[in-house]
């Protein structure tokens, strides 16, 4: 199944991506997807380029991508799917007002939708709502061990609001022996293994912890793990400010 390298346990630190480069605005990109899916694999590699290379102007992207679950019964299980990720796309499409979830799908801030392998559809909802006005979110104080990330986030999140954190890992050899992509080794960037959300208030600089997933204890996921923040509003689901911090 999913090929790849045993996450470090162990006392990580806090490196890398801990704030945007000066003048880009913080983006979230969260690409719903499925190695059961033969679509999916343009979304994926799209999804690790925006991660790469930053193209669109005046944005940081912060990329997850969230596997589903209910292409799992249809002739490979994605060892990387979660139940988290499935209800999350299914909230998306009532606040969107779609008559059914699909892959691969693209959301931008939780504000915009669109097939997540259009390059020119993501590119402009990206450039979007890099000019909208954020929240300032500060990661402090991160760092993982034995299996837990441990951090304190700072920002002005309204009342309304949820404090959303997510965990996330690359994973580069992924060898799909059934289904739609049989005899394919896919890559994904930015895989979430963990998802909680915390009430508004507690992004005052207090002790936060989130604990990581058995996988990624083993084999299903390589490299880096990726603390990603965000604030959501409580009304429209749009997400006000995000963060990301690498604790390697």
């Amino acid at each position: 199944m999913a090929a790849g390298m045993l996450l470090a346990l162990g006392a990580w630190q806090a490196t890398g991506q801990g704030a945007p480069e000066k003048g880009r605005t913080p983006v979230l990109v969260e690409l719903f997807t499925s190695e059961g899916c033969s679509d999916c694999p343009p979304a994926d590699a799209l999804l690790e380029r925006l991660d790469k290379t930053q193209f669109v102007p005046g944005a940081e992207a912060i990329v997850l991508s969230e596997h589903v679950t209910y292409w799992d019964r249809l002739g490979w299980q994605d060892p990387f799917s979660l139940l988290e990720a499935t209800a999350r796309q299914q909230h998306y499409a009532e606040q969107f007002d779609l008559n059914d979830v699909y892959t691969p799908q693209a959301v931008v801030d939780g504000s915009a939708q669109m097939v997540g392998s259009s390059a020119s559809k993501l590119t402009r909802a990206v450039a979007e709502a890099a000019a909208q006005p954020t929240i300032a979110l500060q990661i402090e104080n991160a760092h993982w061990e034995n299996g837990v990330a441990s951090f304190s986030v700072r920002g002005q999140a309204p009342a309304h609001s949820k404090l959303v954190a997510a965990l996330a890992a690359d994973a580069t050899h992924s060898e799909v022996t059934r289904g739609e992509n049989a005899g394919r080794t896919l890559h994904h960037v930015a895989v979430m293994r963990v998802i909680k959300e915390f009430d508004a208030e507690t992004a005052d600089g207090r002790p936060l912890h989130l604990k990581g997933s058995r996988a990624m204890e083993k084999k299903e996921a390589t490299g880096p793990v990726r603390l990603v923040v965000f604030v959501t509003d409580g009304k429209n689901g749009h997400v006000l400010g995000a963060a990301e911090q690498t604790l390697q």
